[in-house]
């Protein structure tokens, strides 16, 4: 059985919503989702896992979290290369310029973003966004 860790920040539950469903989707397809707030998670925790998922709402002028989530990037941003990376994330204003950001770190740092691109839903993830959700989550397992 595949574990896949499914690291996510969120502060008012839309990214952890988010979150959730792309657990239940890595279960669905017979893995084994371990479902972490990035506090929980030492970059070290991945190093050896072959795809992760890590999510994250836009904040401030489109930026990753910056007390927790933007050191845990910058950190596993050595340990990446060759892996699947899912990423996710909220947000309630602007276009997504954080999420092609993100993208385009994660691929520069070596690592194979599922979909080419991250998953983003506006506010709360309606019904539609929760399924996109388990099918990243089962891609991967």
């Amino acid at each position: 059985m595949s574990k896949v860790k499914v690291i996510y920040w969120s502060a008012t539950g839309n990214t952890e919503a988010m979150a959730k469903a792309v657990a239940e989707g890595v279960n669905e397809a017979g893995g084994e989702a371990e479902l972490l707030f990035v506090t929980q998670v030492n970059p070290e925790d991945i190093k050896d896992d072959a795809a992760f998922a890590i999510g994250c709402p836009a904040m401030g002028a489109e930026v990753l979290e910056e007390g927790d989530v933007e050191p845990f990037v910058t950190e596993i941003e050595g340990l990446i290369s060759g892996k699947k990376v899912a990423l996710f994330g909220s947000y309630g204003w602007g276009d997504g310029q954080w999420m092609r950001d993100w993208e385009e770190r994660m691929t520069g740092a070596g690592a194979v973003v599922i979909n080419g691109e991250g998953l983003i839903c506006q506010e709360a993830p309606d019904d539609d966004a929760i399924e996109q959700c388990k099918e990243l989550g089962k891609q991967l397992v």
